[in-house]
This record gives structure tokens, sequence and C-alpha cells, in this order.
């Protein structure tokens, strides 16, 4: 199982399952003022949690399944979790204020708790200079999950072709001349290959890059939207059949809408005002009338407005809902389970998220708030843990990790707990990429200009 923080009462009813042990003897070998030093990448934890002292740190160990070792850092409470460090026991760095503790084998205590546990082992991959986006999809239809990224630094969008087994081969570019900030995959022109749909933050234009039908794309298209696009999303708003594209355009406080002719032509754009700076978009039915909406994370305004869709493509004035500070991400999902859409913001400078619960009467709930890592960029929603219960997943570009809140039921989530990404993490994505019936997470490192991919154990 995997906590960032501990509850008191959870402590109290692991210590009453523990009582008639002698954990730090029985259970774990312990090596005071010792911690890992080697260079390979599995002496890294899978997962850090801030707990109350180093027997709390063993318990967590120990009913963690896929936990080998654990140490214990007294001056910031942090208990990293280790995998795959049977090997690297006698390469130690001393080290005053840390405990150490490896996993006696046949010793595993059973968990008391129904939380299934998330592992997750990482790989890096190289891609063009500061990749700003990451979108999943089978660009090539060979029944695997590609990784597509948007190399804003490059002006360029990158395709990583999946081997078979959750690995990549390195990166083919694109050029697209302008700084491409944002990539969506839908297959735009009825062909049965999904294309790429860029916005151009630079140019004004939303840019498409047509599926050859191999995984290679032949020259863009481009279309005008408004000021400075954002964020794009691919949708059919009108249901016809044909997915049309949908732009944030942060330079000019509005939404287009490009409704699709069929073969991939699209009509001149339709505006609509929203809130200051939309820097996110997610067009998603949430009034349950199987019309797609418009929801926007509007920076400049600390809000999330949502246009409704009057059933042909058209929109209502926005409604609009208070969130954190520079709300920058947005995504929508059911996180509840009561058959309603809810949302879910990442706060860029409050370092937080909001839900925002759908009443079922086409308005929403004021925000619940969670802390998550520093200078949150980007979230999704998917099941991590396999409980059947959506979880969020943050890309915290100020700590260099990612946050996992796991759905405890009833829409209410234990505190984040963080793994390491590389360098200014920027854009997150979830997807079984390979094919272990798990979701893995894809994470854009725009300063490393890689992208992690985590697979779970």
């Amino acid at each position: 199982m995997v906590w960032s923080k501990i509850s008191l009462a959870l402590l109290f009813v692991l210590f009453a399952q523990l009582a008639a042990q002698n954990t730090r003897s029985c259970h774990m070998s312990v090596m005071v003022g010792q911690q890992f030093q080697c260079a390979n990448t599995t002496c890294l934890p899978f997962a850090t949690v801030t707990v109350l002292d180093v027997h709390a740190c063993q318990i967590i160990c120990l009913t963690e399944d896929h936990c080998q070792a654990a140490s214990f850092h007294r001056l910031t409470s942090n208990c990293e979790l280790f995998y795959g460090v049977s090997d690297n026991n006698t390469n130690m760095l001393a080290n005053e204020q840390t405990t150490t503790m490896m996993v006696i084998s046949n010793t595993r205590i059973v968990s008391v708790t129904t939380v299934n546990s998330v592992c997750l082992n990482q790989t890096y991959y190289s891609t063009g200079s500061y990749p700003i986006a990451v979108a999943i999809g089978d660009v090539n239809n060979d029944n695997k999950r590609d990784i597509i990224v948007a190399d804003y630094n490059s002006n360029t969008v990158g395709v990583l072709i999946n081997r078979n087994n959750g690995t990549f081969f390195p990166e083919t570019s694109y050029y697209i001349g302008a700084f491409a900030i944002s990539i969506a995959l839908a297959d735009m022109n009825n062909d049965n290959y999904s294309d790429i749909i860029i916005a151009c933050y630079n140019w004004n234009y939303i840019n498409i890059l047509i599926n050859a039908g191999n995984g290679t794309f032949l020259p863009l298209q481009n279309y005008s939207t408004g000021s400075s696009p954002y964020s794009v999303a691919v949708a059919d708003v009108n249901n016809d059949n044909k997915p049309d594209i949908i732009s944030g355009n942060y330079g000019s406080n509005n939404v287009a809408v490009l409704l699709n002719t069929g073969n991939g032509i699209f009509l001149n754009k339709t505006t609509y005002s929203v809130g200051t700076y939309p820097r996110s978009i997610a067009v998603v039915d949430v009034n349950n009338d199987n019309n797609p909406d418009i929801i926007a994370a509007c920076y400049g305004s600390n809000n999330v407005v949502v246009l409704f869709n009057t059933g042909n493509g058209t929109f209502l004035p926005q409604t609009s809902y208070a969130v954190g500070s520079s709300p920058y991400s947005v995504a929508v999902a059911d996180i509840n389970n009561d058959n309603k859409a809810d949302i879910v913001v990442a706060n860029f400078n409050s370092s937080t998220i909001s839900i925002l619960f759908n009443t079922g009467s086409s308005t929403f709930f004021p925000q619940t708030t969670y802390l998550v890592g520093t200078f949150p960029y980007s979230v999704a929603v998917a099941d991590i843990n396999s409980d059947n219960k959506p979880d969020i997943i943050v890309a915290n570009s100020g700590t260099n990790t990612i946050s996992i809140l796991l759905n405890m039921g009833g829409g209410t989530f234990q505190n984040q707990i963080t793994y390491s990404t590389g360098s200014n993490p920027h854009s997150v994505a979830v997807a079984d990429v390979n094919y272990d019936n798990k979701p893995d997470i894809i994470v854009a490192n725009s300063g490393s200009s890689t992208v992690s991919v985590l697979l779970q154990c």
C-alpha cells in the first residue's frame, strides 16, 4: 500500500497488529547510520512516505508487497521504500541521521487495509528540446500504444514507437516550425489511422499531421484559431460522427471550435469567451445530455469555466467556479462513482489540486483541495491500483516528482505519495503500454529533454 502520510488511527491499527512481535529484530535487518550509495537506478526509492518514526517506516515496508528495503531519515521524517536492492546492501554510505532496513525473507506482514500497492520502475527516453506535452496512442496500427511528444524548443513533434513490451524505439521527429505546446490524437479524416493535432503557441494556428498509414506523417495542415493557442482537444461536438477540434487560446481569452466537414477539412473557427489566460481544456459531457461540453482552466482568473453544449455544436455562455491559484491543467472524470463527471484541476501557484464534484443539476459544488508537490503543471485521472476507483496523478515541476493520490472511495483521497521523475516534469499521461493489465505512467520532462516511462512492477 502507498501513503504520503499515515494517520494516527491507521498507525494504531498497525501497531496493535504487531504488538506481540519484535518487528525490529524479527522481520528486518537494521543498519543504523547507513544509507544506500550506488550508481544504478535501483538505488532510487520507488516511493517516499512521511511517517512518525523509524518503526512506522518498518511497518510500511513490511506491509508493502514490493518493498525490499527502507531508509528512514530522521531530519525530514521521510521513509524511502526500495525495490530490487538485494545486490546493493554492501554498498553503503555513512549518515548518522539515516537508518536503513532490509526485509528478511518470508517475514512479510499481511496488510490490514484494502488499499492496493503501487510500485513503479522508471526508464528514460531522449526527446527533442523541452518536451512540454505527451499523449499516448497507436499511430502505426500494430495494436501497441506509442508515445507522442510536443518538443517545444525544437519546433517538432516526436513519435516513439512501442517495441511490444513497454520499451520504445528512439524518437522520430517531425518539424512543425512553431512552438508545439499541446497535442491530441484522433482519426480526423476517417481512414482508421490516428492523426496528430497540435496547438502552436506562437503561430495562432492548430496544425494537423495526417497519418500516412504506417506511423509516418504527411506535411502539415494549418487552421487559424485565436491568439496563442495553449491547449487542444478533439471531440464530436455536433453529433455528426466526425471529430471536431477545440482550442484554448491563451492570448485572446477564448476557446475556438472548428467543426469537421468530412475528410479532415474544417470550417472557420467559432469562438467563445472564457476566463483570463485559459491554459488547459477538456471536452466531456458533464450534464448527462449526451453532448460534450467544454471545461477550461483559466490561469489568470483563478477559476474553471464550463460551457454547455446546446446540442448542435454551439455553446452557452460560460459558468465559472473558483479554484486555487493559477490553475494550469484540468481533467474530467467520475471520481466518486455517482455517474456524474467531476472536475479536477492542478493549481500551479498554490501547489494543490481542486476537485469540484458534480451536483447532477448542471452545477458543481465548491472545490475540495489536496496538497501535491510544488508547481503542479499537469493532472490526469486513472485507476492506478486496479480497485475500480479512479486515482489522481499530478506532475510537479518544482520538485521533479509525480504525485499519486489514491482514491479511498466516495471521492476522498489519501494524501499524496511521490515518485521521482526527470527534471521539470511538465505533462503526464496514463496507459498500459506493456499490456500487463496495469496502467503505466508516462511523463514529459521538459528540463531534461526526456520522457519517463514508469511501468508498474
